[in-house]
């Protein structure tokens, strides 16, 4: 914070300092004046000769001369103010285009530079510094006032209590607002705190505006914002109810810094259960699908539009909107430069390759994953970009539940509504006060009844139908009739001209048809509708024009704010009363890329709200893990059942495999899991179980002859294997191989994959002298006909009353021989490397060395 106050102060421009205007020939020469009191560090000066400037006379300060002297030659000449900001972007800088150890010499050179500018700048706070602005009181007095009214109406009937309510706190918010821009105008009056919070070294507007404007409204230890406001600063001082009222923040402030970390620390843990095994593993998995990334607004401190797709690569051509030049080509890395160029030619979205569309089957590939964000390279293989993302995601959930203490608990700053959020969008649950969608196109229609309000949407699409007569033909049809399918529109029939009454064309009708009937002359050729509607006659064509109308209701409650109105037109999506959205609402009738766009949104809302900074990617990865799951609907010729949730690749690969033998495949529906429910449903039983509900867990899966490919990390590391990460190490490079799978995963009601199909030899072990040693077997009986480790494991972790949802289901889980289990699990060698596979089989009566593969017929059990 030192140091950046000290660059800050170094580098900034004043015009009313001493030398102003002043013209040097070099730097030594600035320096010297200075040394002279001839100019002051912040005068603006004409030098001629200036390092890493090729130019004649420039424009600067000997402040940020001095500032340059320490940076190297690539970086230029750096002629702007050094504020928190601009020593993050050229941090940056430094570290795009130098080398590590450059780099950190350079930033140690600034930090010396800022600490010693800091010290000899005499910076500091006095109470003099803060002065109440004499238009405070008129703002107040305007706001009193209101409240006033509001008071009366309420106290006539006018208006109810939870209105009464709403309106004083948004006039006291609105006279909150107005002194907070009273503070900025007036900022540059108060010394040294304004350098400190406008330099980003410490401190925030909305602080000063506690000092030296009003402390505002409160929230009560529930979160209800008290509509008495604290209209006095703190350098005006409290009065001892103001000073009560701000004890509810200044308590809640402190016991959230306790309470609210484990939240956060929890949610990171469920964050890394579900993204632990999401490794790159391939460079491309070669999909043309696209993640369509458009402008968020700047005005909330989001990123511009070439920072968020910096470090992507382009998932198609972007043509130039104008002139249709191509100013991106497909699978193209994008730097910052590229995006500026896109948003100057007019780009408003930008197709890039994405976690969310990566169709690897295992982890992600590198170009849907694109650069690290951490080093600005391109990610390596073997890179754990799963648990970078959660950590990335979690971590600064620590910091938002801090922020409350900084704040003290200001009405409407307050992070515990912003970390349940989070929780709740990773959790996909649906929110409280949830708004209603509309789930099909149509007009708005209102009405109220006993039973509050009703809003239907109508949907009407007409439908027509032509039908050419020919010229000798008698239309047997008025314009406007109704029709039923199956009637006569016209009957060609030249005996029929000049017969005007019905009754008469239907006589010579009949007369011809009996004609015909007896061969003694041709059938009549007539017209028939297809359909039923009303009629349209012209030019010798028939319409039959009908409408199909569709109708949805919605019951409104009586407190929920309308966003539409009665006769308006709305689309299948759009908000139909205020309120959060229902996430499966989303993906059930928008579909799963506007769910994404959403979700993403959403999670960067509460973030950026606090000024904390995430990377889209990290959440992308949060959420395809989220969205892997899919749920039958149709079976098809598939070993599937209805309702059964399935790992969408492997319902990719079950269909590809019955389309192939020319089957009916199966149909499924994406599915939004949150994540707590998505780890418990993974394929690995062990990283299951280390999560939680263990006893549930590994009894489904011993029941299910449940296999354990060990894929992740989690996985790995419990049976003391390497994890499959890290390639860049000699040696490492084994675990990009392929490894031994099922061909086909059938996965139980449960959620557990059961394999059909194993491929030969997948379950053998090496003989001595091949391929080395036959490795340890873990999962038999010993010989001496004790029972095998993996047995032992499973009994072990589940008499562990750890989960206090099944404690009570499994009370006869045999757990009486804990002791001498836990010997055969040392003797048995499970910390070491075992097989590819960890399966619950059948006990071998004989204690055999090979573990129990499960036939065809035990799988589809």
């Amino acid at each position: 914070l030192d140091m950046v106050l000290g660059c800050f102060y170094l580098t900034e421009i004043r015009e009313t300092s001493e030398g102003v205007g002043s013209k040097f020939n070099d730097f030594d020469e600035a320096r010297l004046a200075h040394a002279s009191d001839l100019i002051d560090l912040h005068a603006p000066i004409h030098v001629r000769e200036v390092r890493h400037h090729d130019g004649e006379w420039l424009e600067t300060t000997l402040g940020r001369m001095i500032f340059n002297e320490i940076l190297p030659e690539k970086i230029g000449y750096q002629n702007i103010l050094m504020d928190r900001n601009a020593l993050k972007d050229l941090t940056a800088s430094l570290y795009r285009q130098l080398s590590n150890e450059e780099t950190a010499s350079v930033l140690d050179s600034i930090k010396d530079l800022g600490f010693h500018y800091a010290t000899t700048s005499g910076i500091t706070i006095a109470i003099n510094d803060i002065q109440v602005s004499s238009r405070k009181q008129g703002i107040l007095d305007a706001a009193t006032g209101l409240v006033n009214d509001y008071e009366e109406q309420y106290m006539s009937g006018l208006i109810s209590e939870d209105e009464r309510y709403d309106k004083a706190v948004d006039a006291w918010t609105k006279a909150s607002d107005e002194t907070t821009e009273l503070v900025q105008e007036e900022l540059t009056n108060y010394g040294g705190i304004a350098v400190m919070a406008v330099s980003g070294a410490k401190g925030n507007i909305s602080q000063i505006k506690q000092m030296a404007g009003m402390r505002g409204l409160m929230s009560n230890p529930k979160g209800r914002i008290i509509d008495l406001p604290i209209k006095s600063s703190f350098r005006e001082g409290l009065t001892a109810l103001e000073y009560f009222i701000s004890t509810h923040g200044a308590r809640k402030g402190l016991a959230d810094t306790a309470l609210r970390t484990a939240d956060s620390g929890y949610l990171t843990r469920r964050l890394i259960d579900i993204a632990q095994e999401v490794i790159i593993l391939e460079e491309d998995c070669g999909t043309f699908d696209s993640y369509w990334i458009t402008p968020r607004p700047e005005d909330e401190g989001n990123k511009t539009l070439p920072e968020r797709i910096t470090g992507r690569l382009a998932a198609a051509p972007v043509p130039h909107p104008e002139t249709g030049e191509i100013l991106l080509e497909r699978n193209q890395e994008i730097d910052l430069e590229i995006g500026q160029t896109l948003v100057d030619a007019g780009v408003t979205e930008v197709p890039v390759r994405s976690p969310l569309t990566c169709e690897a089957h295992r982890g992600v590939c590198q170009a849907c994953y694109g650069r690290l964000p951490a080093t600005g390279l391109t990610v390596e293989m073997g890179q754990a970009v799963g648990i970078i993302a959660a950590q990335s995601i979690g971590e600064p959930g620590t910091q938002l539940t801090m922020r409350t203490f900084h704040t003290g608990g200001i009405a409407g700053l307050d992070i515990t509504s912003g970390l349940p959020r989070v929780e709740e969008i990773f959790e996909a649950r649906v929110p409280k006060g949830a708004a209603i969608l509309a789930d099909i196109d149509g007009l708005v229609e209102m009405e109220a009844d006993e039973e509050g309000r009703r809003l239907r949407i109508v949907s009407r699409e007409e439908f027509r139908e032509d039908y050419v007569v020919p010229e000798d033909a008698h239309i047997m049809v008025d314009e406007g009739e109704d029709v039923e399918p199956g009637m006569v529109l016209a009957t060609s029939m030249p005996a029929l001209k000049g017969r005007k009454t019905k009754a008469a064309i239907a006589k010579a009708i009949e007369a011809a048809n009996e004609a015909a009937e007896a061969g003694e002359g041709e059938p009549l050729h007539q017209v028939v509708a297809n359909v039923g509607g009303k009629v349209e006659i012209d030019s010798g064509i028939i319409s039959i024009v009908w409408d199909d109308i569709e109708v949805r209701e919605h019951l409104i409650h009586a407190s929920a704010y309308m966003l539409v109105k009665d006769g308006d037109m709305v689309r299948a999506g759009d908000p139909l009363i205020s309120g959060p959205m229902n996430p499966h609402d989303i993906l059930h009738i928008r579909g799963k890329d506007d769910l994404q766009r959403y979700q993403v949104d959403q999670v960067q809302q509460v973030y950026t709200s606090q000024g904390v900074a995430i990377h889209d990617k990290h959440i992308e990865i949060i959420l395809r893990q989220m969205l892997r799951r899919v749920q039958v609907e149709s079976t098809g010729d598939s070993d599937f059942i209805p309702g059964q949730m399935v790992d969408k690749f492997a319902f990719q690969d079950q269909n590809a495999k019955v389309l192939a033998e020319g089957g009916e495949p199966t149909t499924a529906k994406p599915v939004l899991l949150g994540v707590t429910r998505a780890s418990l449903l993974t394929d690995s039983f062990l990283s299951a179980a280390s999560f939680q509900e263990t006893t549930r867990v590994l009894t489904q899966a011993a029941v299910s002859g449940a296999q354990d490919w060990l894929q992740g990390l989690k996985e790995n590391v419990i049976i003391g294997r390497l994890i499959p990460a890290r390639v860049d190490i000699p040696g490492m490079e084994e675990l990009l191989k392929p490894q031994p799978m099922p061909e086909i995963a059938a996965v139980s009601p449960g959620g557990w994959l059961g394999v059909t199909d194993a491929p030969a030899g997948a379950f053998e072990q090496t003989a001595e002298g091949e391929d080395g040693p036959p490795e340890p077997n873990i999962f038999a009986d010993n010989e001496d006909g004790e029972d095998s480790p993996l047995a032992t494991l499973a009994a072990a972790l589940a008499s562990q009353d750890d989960d206090e949802d099944d404690d009570d289901d499994f009370d006869d889980f045999d757990d009486d021989d804990d002791e001498d289990e836990s010997d055969d699990l040392g003797s048995n060698g499970l910390g070491q490397d075992g097989g590819e596979s960890l399966a619950f089989g059948e006990d071998d009566a004989e204690g055999s060395s090979e573990p129990a593969a499960p036939t065809d017929d035990e799988g589809d059990e």
